[in-house]
């Protein structure tokens, strides 16, 4: 399976920051046994190419984001690492050229057509909206799909399990991203039973609504 397919066949990529790195492989593997194969680690925690790296080898199934990703070294890092996505806040030209180039996948952040248009100028056809909520959520998702119909968002900013379904619902949606899976101060104190359970919730919403998708496309 491609990663652009696993991304929305997941359905939820947990936003992670990783101040100790060590905890990468433990976290990426609880993730995928309860339904979420991927994780997108953010590069505002120093060691966040040696996580990406330790995830890529020891859990090779498990989609790999680098996440926060501002500038070309970071970029690099996260590349050289072995991330199978690049995700930014906002929408860098040289940022996104620069990935391209080097083969990788990226993910722009987005806020506003001008935005959306810039990048679809650059053969990105799939954003990040960013804060989500802040910007108006579903609703705005739906206006959005008037006059862009082929663009496809990751929204991320203020997305929990009430409203994650709302979310998944709309066609555009491939994914949603967020940090109410494995905060960091839950990271922090090791509460690997909260992190299961929140990872389980929200696998099992996007399962059903994906297993809906599906059994409405059949013949």
């Amino acid at each position: 399976m491609s990663a652009a397919l696993q991304l929305r066949a997941c359905g939820v990529i947990p936003v992670v920051e990783l101040a100790e790195p060590e905890l990468a492989v433990p976290l990426a593997h609880l993730l995928s046994d309860a339904g979420l194969p991927a994780i997108e680690v953010t590069f505002r925690a120093a060691g966040a190419p040696q996580a990406i790296a330790a995830i890529r080898a020891a859990a090779p199934d498990v989609l790999v984001a680098a996440g926060t990703v501002l500038d070309r070294d970071n970029a690099w890092q996260a590349l050289d690492a072995g991330a199978h996505l690049i995700v930014a806040p906002g929408t860098n030209p040289a940022l996104i050229e620069f990935v391209l180039s080097k083969g990788g996948w990226m993910l722009p952040g987005v806020a506003t057509p001008s935005e959306i248009e810039a990048n679809l100028a650059l053969d990105i056809g799939t954003m990040k909206l960013f804060p989500s909520e802040l910007l108006g959520g579903v609703a705005y998702l739906r206006a959005l799909a008037g006059p862009y119909k082929t663009v496809r968002f990751v929204p991320t900013g203020g997305i929990s399990t009430t409203n994650l379904g709302e979310y998944l619902t709309v066609p555009s949606v491939e994914a949603c991203g967020g940090t109410w899976i494995a905060p960091a101060e839950v990271l922090k104190g090791r509460d690997w039973g909260r992190i299961s359970e929140a990872a389980r919730e929200a696998a099992a919403i996007a399962r059903a609504i994906r297993a809906g998708e599906l059994a409405g496309s059949a013949p």
